[in-house]
């Protein structure tokens, strides 16, 4: 919750970067920043000045006016920097603070109060390629990586370190499901406006929001895809996977030119009962099957109470019990949702850039899709630039022995992958 109110206040730091054009009103955006940099400098904000500024749901989950001054406080004050995008609702832009250099974001709502807040780490991205691959060899004991242009004739590497070498994708997989989804739409066998209620069968553990809903509640298939997506929800994916069918999913790979081992493709529910549930004689007993009989063990693993199932904190047989792929995978998987056209997929792909932060008037459309476990990080990126060329960067890291530091990789791993997309797009 502290990183989140953070995040709110770096955000606020836009307004103040917008100096130019002074004929042009300011947006309730920008108005809101100016005001959040401001307060900023002269904490603590008084709560009845902050219920003037702030939604009082996001006021209330940062633990009222308390929570909101003790969490800004370590971060204040905040000096604008450079505008990455803005609209009348959303302000992303870098600010200079006592922690460093972040990229916040701050959106308001219909009222004009600020209802979202976050702010990130934002590094220096790396301006060569040596400087590239000088980075690679610091983040992780395996680690694939390729920097990619696509064109009518596919996917063309500019730079890599073993591009084609195959990593557990993590959460990234759900590329797969999306494009099975809209094939699924484009032959009219179901439409994004089906509406699918939620099965309790079918729910599965976090990261996301659905799995806490009521049993029953009613969603569009484009709802369950925008949380797959944008906030990479395991219960929207489930239900997403069993209403597709898993075979579809499985084409979808091959379809997209993934010929890794994948079959049979695992549900979240699944992959989280294999590691979660009697570790490690139910994840070995089903890694020694052949394809055909993994088959037949999913629905004792569907059988498994969710209250069974517990976290893990160090890798768990990642190069055997995972969703794969390598980062040509990657590339291929979104030359093929961008040569599908559907509105819909380019809709939930455009929810979250991952904090990439490349500026808008360059690259005009940004896809992201990561995944993450205990000992893996994956991190894709899609961008089509001003000119219209089309790049795309995916970093894989794993370590089978040891939990990566994500929150010390992961700041560099987004800057690499920005530096990486602007040299291909240049290149």
């Amino acid at each position: 919750m502290v990183r989140r109110i953070v995040a709110v206040i770096a955000a606020v730091t836009l307004t103040l970067g917008l100096s130019a054009a002074p004929a042009r009103a300011a947006s309730p955006v920008e108005t809101q920043f100016a005001w959040l940099i401001d307060a900023s400098a002269r904490l603590p904000v008084p709560a009845g000045e902050l219920a003037e500024h702030v939604d009082q749901v996001l006021l209330t989950a940062a633990g009222g006016a308390d929570g909101f001054n003790n969490a800004v406080r370590p971060f204040s004050p905040f000096t604008p920097a450079a505008v990455i995008s803005s609209s009348p609702t959303q302000l992303r832009q870098l600010v200079s603070s006592p922690a460093g250099t972040l990229l916040a974001d701050v959106t308001v709502n219909p009222s004009g109060l600020i209802a979202g807040l976050r702010f990130t780490p934002y590094l220096p991205a790396p301006a060569t390629w040596p400087a590239v691959d000088s980075t690679l060899r610091t983040l992780a004991p395996q680690v694939s990586f390729a920097a990619m242009r696509i064109s009518p004739a596919g996917c063309r590497l500019v730079h890599g370190r073993n591009p084609d070498t195959v990593r557990p994708l993590g959460s990234a997989f759900k590329l797969y499901v999306l494009g099975a989804l809209a094939e699924a739409v484009r032959s009219g066998r179901l439409s994004w406006d089906t509406e699918v209620p939620l099965n309790p069968a079918w729910k599965s553990l976090p990261s996301g929001v659905m799995q806490d809903q009521p049993d029953g509640t009613v969603h569009t298939l484009a709802e369950y895809a925008n949380h797959m997506i944008a906030i990479s929800d395991n219960t929207a994916t489930d239900h997403l996977i069993h209403t597709v069918g898993r075979e579809a999913v499985q084409r979808q790979f091959t379809r997209f030119g993934n010929t890794a081992p994948n079959a049979p493709v695992l549900t979240t529910r699944e992959f989280f009962t294999l590691k979660g549930w009697r570790y490690p004689a139910a994840a070995s007993s089903y890694a020694a099957l052949s394809p055909a009989l993994r088959k037949r063990m999913l629905p004792l693993l569907d059988r498994v109470p969710l209250n069974s199932i517990t976290a893990w904190q160090q890798p768990r047989m990642i190069n055997k019990v995972e969703w794969f792929g390598s980062p040509v995978d990657m590339c291929q998987a979104y030359a093929g949702l961008w040569r599908q056209h559907e509105p819909s997929v380019h809709a939930a792909l455009t929810l979250n850039d991952g904090g990439i932060a490349l500026p808008a008037a360059e690259f005009r459309t940004v896809w992201f899709k990561g995944g993450s476990e205990p000992g893996v990080l994956t991190l894709s990126y899609f961008a089509r630039a001003a000119d219209g060329d089309l790049v795309t960067a995916s970093l894989m890291l794993s370590d089978p022995a040891r939990p990566l530091d994500e929150a010390a990789v992961a700041p560099q791993a987004v800057a690499l992958l920005r530096g990486a997309i602007e040299l291909s797009a240049a290149a």
